[in-house]
């Protein structure tokens, strides 16, 4: 036997696993959530994510209420949702009638091609025009260079989107820095312009790192306020350990540039 032959046993025998080994990619799965005015989104997950994209999480419905609730806040805005999975709350806001809506995740071809088939959904619902979009969805890594996101912003706007979304982004400790990084490159600085960051501590004994999140966003000079505090029915994750109370806790805060950078006295956010 040859040194090719053998190399071609190796190669083809001895280190290849079995077609069974590797148990089978989860398929991929739906979810509905409910408006407060009664309609019903279908959303699209992945089957599975190593970004854990293939949850619909709690913050994601309860920004969603949020926004509902206050419809006002997004209406004929300019939106940017990060980290954004199914992409919930961006379908929510073009539903309240958004400019313009920029859905991003991780740029893993298959989470955008499950954002784009969300958005494809809500306007076969709608019967949007495709030249009349509102929304699109874009593969991004927080703390990039942000040139593109800014460029789906009207030509009359100014550099920054009205409002952010971040909903359950804050179990990702590292990624801190990068993330404020962002949120300080795409807030416009026009008065009103917020990001709202909500999150569960689904890991409670590491709350403290969680909320370290906004100890970074103070130091950069924004102003944060806490919005809301709810309890969900139950906890997304059974089985994991820890203190259920604040597994099922939902907390909303608002991240703003100071006044006198943007906002004034006059400017009313909304209410719970």
């Amino acid at each position: 036997m040859s040194s090719n032959d053998v190399e071609d046993l190796l190669s083809t025998t001895l280190f290849t696993d079995p077609e069974d080994y590797y148990p089978p990619t989860p398929p991929p799965t739906i979810e509905t959530h409910t408006l407060l005015s009664g309609r019903v989104l279908t959303l699209h997950l992945v089957g599975h994510d190593p970004l854990w994209g293939h949850h619909l999480w709690n913050a994601g419905r309860l920004i969603s209420n949020y926004l509902e609730t206050n419809p006002s806040f997004v209406k004929n805005k300019t939106v940017l949702e990060l980290g954004a999975g199914a992409g919930l709350p961006s379908l929510v806001c073009v539903v309240l009638g958004a400019t313009k809506v920029v859905v991003t995740d991780y740029p893993d071809a298959d989470l955008v091609k499950n954002l784009w088939a969300n958005i494809e959904g809500l306007e076969e619902g709608d019967g949007v025009d495709h030249e009349e979009k509102k929304i699109v969805a874009r593969g991004y890594c927080w703390g990039d260079d942000v040139e593109e996101l800014l460029a789906h912003l009207p030509s009359s706007e100014e550099q920054g989107f009205d409002v952010l979304v971040l909903a359950d982004l804050l179990f990702n400790h590292s990624e801190h820095v990068k993330l404020v990084a962002t949120v300080e490159k795409t807030l416009s600085r026009k008065p009103g312009a917020t990001a709202l960051v909500f999150f569960t501590p689904y890991r409670p004994w590491l709350y403290e790192k969680d909320m370290a999140f906004f100890e970074l966003v103070r130091e950069k000079g924004f102003v944060v306020e806490k919005v809301l505090e709810e309890k969900m029915e139950k906890v997304m994750f059974v089985d994991d350990p820890g203190d259920e109370e604040l597994r099922r806790t939902v907390f909303g805060f608002v991240v703003k540039w100071p006044m006198g950078e943007g906002e004034g006295k006059s400017s009313e956010g909304p209410v719970i």
